[in-house]
């Protein structure tokens, strides 16, 4: 490509020029390509990947100098000789005479300078070649990396790294890249190479190790290799990254969601490091912002735009406490260094005056922020003031004025001495908001959480629970949004409207407020309003218990937005189809079993009591299992506090109980003893009706039990197990989410396997590798898009087996990899017509069952099967620009009509079938010999036949396949003919072909005959100018037509011996079934006479006691090429029975495929793009040299 011209001081150091002119010189670099090079090139190379010099530099480039000057200047550079080259000739012809003009040297240089530049210009404006902010370096890495991998343009790197490499025992120095879909290193040392690519998809475990050889190591395992990385310069960085990579390949498996760039970002500052991408800088924007979102449940999508330091002012305190302040799109947030010394949310929607404030020494740059309900919040010693103030004045403008008043917390219960617990619970908290301030600007501290964990007044619940949780926000900027939804959603019925109507009688039965159709009907608007709004989620079992608890408490429209807020962020993926997040946590809840509880943690894993409960637990925060007045006050700590509560209550549960569960001899023991323990956890402060536990009533027998005061559990909870950080959650999360998901992908391979090998001859291994291989084709389409949607190839909603599925450009891939017959250059057209037929419902689409079917029947069927699959093949129309969706071989049958009775069919072939099967196929049969055993046989074996024909009324019978017109069959040679390259029977199988196509041509040429007779019988007394027509036509039908010609001379001249002359195609044999074929057209059925008729374009016949309406559905025409006659045409009879009498291609078809060894090849071949990687992936290593 050609580059800025750039100064180079030595021309010739590591470098070895191959061509030069008195202006240009062309170079290779030492130790690039097999020759030369010697142990000098040796060193090069290995010092070029080791410093990286071979990113900042390309194998190949010019030069140009003037006659008189020292001076080099490189203008192109590229990574194969035959790209330099076409650059080297360009220079040659356009530019050598005109230099020659100029007399002085610097109007030489600055020409060339003009030109070099002029031509980059073109080319971008010609290619549309956008501006980005990456820097050259990491331009020519990315190069570079596509070049070593044979990755496309649409596989971006993100970042590249120095490290090594353990193969085996000894470690390879070289360079790991980290791209959206791929980790990939590559090293070269002393003519020692290494590739490796392995997909994030296949990731199953992602972790840092630390040994005594290694202290700084990253592991990255697949289901069948581990490999470990080293010696990182900032291993931190790099693990980070590639955890974050990981997470958005295990999203896309999940939900089936692509990467998109965000191209929002600001632009590169000139002080950035040199190496950081901007899709770099892009996911490192995307951490900070996932980690601001969930420190300050903000909604999902706010992006923070940036942080500082500073200090805050606290009234309560009267000191300025130090932590940061962050800045985004519609919030400013501050939280101080020390932990729950104190947090504060400010909505810009609130506030009303940014501005600074004066300063000093005790109070450097301050900036005072006022808000609607009169509180002032003053921020001081921030570094960029001036900057900040006009970043916020900036969100400012652009905040919307349309906001929901906040009302105030008052309760709802007055003082009495039933009530005075409660009484005292709402003055302590309105007093607490008269000290920190009252609605989402509140101060938030270790106050605020005593008071959270002794448990919030009825009457505030709601309100606090909207407050906690950061729904206030959403509900706040999105006013009308749930009454849109909810009159949208009415009387629209799916799936998910179909479940929620059979749970919702199940949702809190005991309770009051669903007894009665008030409250089930706000509890169904609700739900189904939410499965609306988030489809992928739908409705899931236990969402309805929640939800009902929300509406206790909370508006309608407030407890949808709780349930957002639950659903969305605060507990991720655990209401979809797999319950993939209550999976995950699973898998966390037994980490922190191991660590905190490990006398206890042998026994549960032995009785496998944790995966029991802490499904139920988790999914419903306690609600199915606890009382419910106790149960809401871990709900109060839960929107407070977030997931930690959860596991710190479960493990306070099993420690509690761990004596008990000691003691236990199986499953059913210890869940006894736990949901006893928890039927007895009451809130002696609630001042509801006591509600008689669904949950204990079902478990209790009888025996007494003695209580637990919530209040005491969960304070307990917290000061043995409060050490439970949030930042140490998600990453156990990170590592048990690659484990789930991939478990669940193993899973569904496992089902689809089981449903499919009844149905098909390969193997149960076989099928499972088929199914990562097509699995791994369609990700790869979801990677670097591809002719459709990859959201319309997969449809979780879908059964297993049908949820993946590929297009024709995808199976182009496969079919080449995997199928028998993909030779030649006739190899993709085929793959077309083989997609084709398989798409039966004609989406443009095929599942892996319809694939599976393609392929058994060229690797297992038998002769006739194969047979018939290439004949269907062909026998579909070709598309036309007015089809735009393939048709299915259903659809294919109203193009054609078989117009051939039984017995008809009987007499044409009766010799030739007879005879070819004495002598290759005895073990055939055709669907000629079924009508040939239905006419010999006794009565009761034809009535038997009909009656098994009626019980199977969807087999396709051979008689009813549609006939193959002249076009058609010309296809079919070729693709016979480009089937057989690289066969050890080539030459006899192309003589066997040539054999067997002049056959069926005389067959097709003596039927147009017939045809042509008998219209002109029918048709000549009414029409004399057609008479004279068909007479002209017998006349020219003495001779093939020119296509026909061009079938038995162009196919068949490249191979030798392919057509022997007349007397060597006639055999006895052949001369037999023509004299019978002839015989036999003619002796007309008076039980079912054939008549002649018209149809457009083509001639068919039909039977004479078929109705006008029959006849309309078979007008259609065939889409004969010119030269093609429409009067031509064979049967499937005939092509089975012709083949059947060669035996090298009776062979030929019969040879079992050995499936293994292609699918080895196809592993590790794989497909990367338009690209074949044929070195690496992620099964093997390739090491060479």
């Amino acid at each position: 490509m050609w580059v800025s011209p750039e100064e180079v001081l030595l021309a010739g150091a590591l470098w070895i020029t191959e061509r030069a002119n008195p202006y240009f010189i062309l170079q290779k670099r030492k130790g690039h390509g097999g020759e030369g090079g010697g142990l000098a090139g040796l060193l090069v190379g290995t010092l070029d990947v080791v410093l990286d010099s071979s990113a900042r530099m390309a194998p190949y480039r010019i030069l140009y100098q003037t006659p008189d000057s020292l001076s080099y200047w490189i203008i192109a550079h590229a990574t194969s000789r035959k790209e330099i080259t076409e650059h080297w000739e360009w220079l040659e012809h356009n530019m050598l005479q005109t230099l020659s003009i100029f007399e002085n040297e610097n109007d030489i240089t600055t020409f060339v300078k003009g030109k070099v530049q002029g031509i980059i210009a073109e080319y971008n404006k010609n290619h549309d070649v956008k501006e980005d902010d990456d820097t050259d370096k990491f331009k020519e890495a990315s190069s570079k990396f596509r070049k070593l991998f044979g990755m496309p343009d649409e596989e971006k790197l993100v970042n590249y790294y120095s490290c090594s490499y353990w193969k085996g025992k000894v470690p390879r120095q070289g360079w790991l890249y980290l791209s959206i879909n791929h980790l990939c290193f590559y090293s070269y040392l002393l003519g020692k190479e290494v590739k490796l690519v392995v997909r994030w998809a296949d990731i199953t475990q992602l972790e840092k190790s630390a040994t005594l050889l290694l202290p700084d190591g990253i592991k990255v395992s697949t289901r069948s290799h581990e490999h470990v990385f080293s010696v990182f310069l900032n291993i931190n960085e790099t693990f980070k990254l590639a955890e974050q990579l990981a997470n958005i390949a295990m999203r896309q498996l999940l939900d089936n969601k692509g990467f998109e760039e965000d191209r929002s970002l600001p632009k590169l500052k000139k002080k950035s490091p040199t190496k950081v991408s901007a899709l770099k800088r892009d996911l490192d924007a995307r951490a900070k912002s996932e980690r601001y979102r969930a420190l300050f449940r903000l909604p999902k999508d706010e992006k923070l735009d940036g942080h500082t330091d500073c200090t805050l002012w606290t009234p309560f305190s009267k000191t300025h406490i130090l932590g940061q302040m962050f800045v985004s799109t519609n919030y400013i947030c501050f939280t101080s260094k020390e932990e729950m010394q104190c947090s504060l949310i400010i909505p810009l929607r609130e506030v009303t005056i940014v501005e600074k404030a004066d300063s000093s020494n005790v109070l450097p740059s301050p900036v005072s922020i006022s808000t609607k309900n009169r509180m002032t919040f003053l921020f001081a010693n921030l570094k960029d003031r001036d900057f900040l103030v006009q970043r916020i004045s900036d969100f400012l403008q652009q905040t919307p004025s349309k906001t929901c008043l906040e009302r105030e917390l008052t309760g709802s219960l007055n003082s009495s001495d039933d009530e005075a617990k409660e009484f005292l619970k709402e003055q302590a908290w309105k007093n607490h908001f008269t000290e920190f301030g009252q609605g989402v600007c509140m101060y938030r501290t270790e106050k605020t959480k005593e008071l959270v964990l002794k448990g919030i007044p009825e009457g505030m619940r709601g309100d606090l629970w909207l407050l906690f949780s950061g729904a206030i926000n959403e509900m706040a900027t999105h006013p009308g949004y749930y009454e849109d939804l909810v009159e949208r959603s009415m009387g629209k019925y799916n799936l998910a409207t179909e479940e929620i109507e059979r749970d919702l009688h199940r949702s809190l039965p005991e309770h009051p407020a669903f007894q009665n159709e008030i409250g089930i009907a706000a509890l169904r608007r609700v739900l189904t309003a939410y499965a609306f709004r988030n489809p992928n989620i739908g409705y899931c079992q236990a969402m309805n218990i929640v939800t009902s608890v929300l509406l206790l408490y909370a508006k309608e429209e407030e407890a949808f937005w709780l349930l957002v807020a639950l659903c969305e962020r605060m507990l991720p993926d655990y209401y979809n189809t797999r319950v993939v997040g209550a999976l995950v946590d699973q898998g966390v809840f037994e980490e922190l079993a191991r660590e905190y509880v490990p006398e206890l943690y042998d026994c549960m894993q032995d009785l496998g009591v944790i995966s029991t409960i802490s499904l139920s637990w988790f999914l419903t925060l306690f609600l199915s299992v606890m009382p419910f007045e106790s149960a809401v006050v871990v709900v109060d700590c839960f929107f407070f506090d977030g997931i930690k509560v959860i596991f710190q209550l479960a493990l306070a549960v099993l420690h509690a109980n761990i004596h008990q569960l000691l003691g236990c001899k199986d499953d059913g023991e210890a869940m006894t003893v736990l949901g006893r323990y928890l039927d007895n956890v009451t809130n002696k402060d609630s001042t509801l009706p006591p509600i008689q536990h669904l949950h204990s009533l079902l478990t209790d027998n009888g025996e007494p039990h003695p209580e637990v005061d919530i209040f005491k559990l969960v304070r307990n909870s917290y000061e043995k197990f409060g050490s439970i950080r949030a930042d140490v959650i998600e990453q156990m999360r990170f590592k048990q989410r690659l484990r789930v998901i991939q478990t669940i992908e193993d899973t569904t391979k496992r089902n689809v396997v089981r449903t499919i090998v009844t149905e098909t001859a390969f193997g149960i291994d076989e099928l499972e590798e088929l199914f990562v291989l097509f699995k791994a084709e369609h990700l790869t389409s979801c990677y670097w898009g591809g002719s459709s949607n990859p959201t319309e190839r997969h449809d979780p909603s879908l059964p297993y087996l049908e949820q993946y599925r590929i297009d024709a450009e995808q199976f182009k891939g496969l079919f080449k990899l995997l199928f028998p017959w993909a030779n030649g250059a006739h190899s993709d057209p085929l793959a077309v017509r083989l997609f084709r037929l398989l798409d039966h419902n004609g989406d443009a689409f095929i599942n892996f069952r319809e694939f599976i079917n393609g392929l058994g029947v060229l690797c297992h069927g038998d002769l006739t099967e194969k047979l018939k699959l290439l004949y269907k093949m062909h026998v579909l129309p070709e598309v036309t620009s007015e089809q735009e969706e393939p048709d299915s071989a259903f659809e294919a049958t109203q193009y054609f009509f078989e117009d051939m009775t039984p017995e008809t069919s009987m007499s044409k072939c009766f010799t030739t079938v007879n005879t070819a099967h004495e002598r290759f196929s005895p073990n055939c049969k055709s669907g000629l010999e079924t009508i040939l055993l239905k006419l010999n046989a006794p009565d009761y074996r034809h009535y038997l036949k009909l009656w098994n024909q009626d019980s199977k009324s969807k087999t396709e019978r051979t008689k009813d396949l549609p006939k193959l017109n002249q076009t058609q069959f010309i296809e079919l040679c070729k693709t016979l003919y480009s089937m057989f390259s690289e066969d050890p029977a080539e030459q006899q199988l192309y003589h066997a072909t040539a054999t067997v196509t002049s056959l069926l041509l005389e067959m097709g040429e003596v039927g147009k005959l017939f045809c042509a007779t008998r219209r002109d019988h029918q048709c000549g007394d009414r029409d004399p100018e057609l008479s004279e027509v068909r007479q002209q036509g017998r006349r020219r039908n003495e001779e093939p037509s020119p296509a026909l010609q061009d079938i038995k001379l162009d196919d068949a001249s490249p191979k030798s011996a392919m057509l022997t002359s007349d007397d060597e195609a006639k055999d006895d044999t052949s001369v037999s079934s023509y004299s019978v074929l002839s015989a036999g057209s003619h002796e007309p059925d008076d039980n079912n006479k054939l008549r002649c008729e018209d149809i457009a374009d083509d001639t068919v016949l039909v039977r004479s006691d078929e109705g006008d309406e029959d006849k309309k559905k078979k007008k259609k025409n065939c889409h004969a090429e010119p030269g093609a006659d429409e009067d031509w045409a064979i049967t499937f009879e005939q092509f089975l029975a012709s083949v059947l009498t060669e035996q090298a291609l009776v062979l030929y078809f019969e040879k079992p495929a050995d499936m293994s060894a292609r699918i080895t090849n196809a592993k590790n071949v794989r497909q990367v793009g338009r690209k074949a990687l044929l070195s690496v992936s992620d099964y093997e290593i390739s090491l060479s040299g």
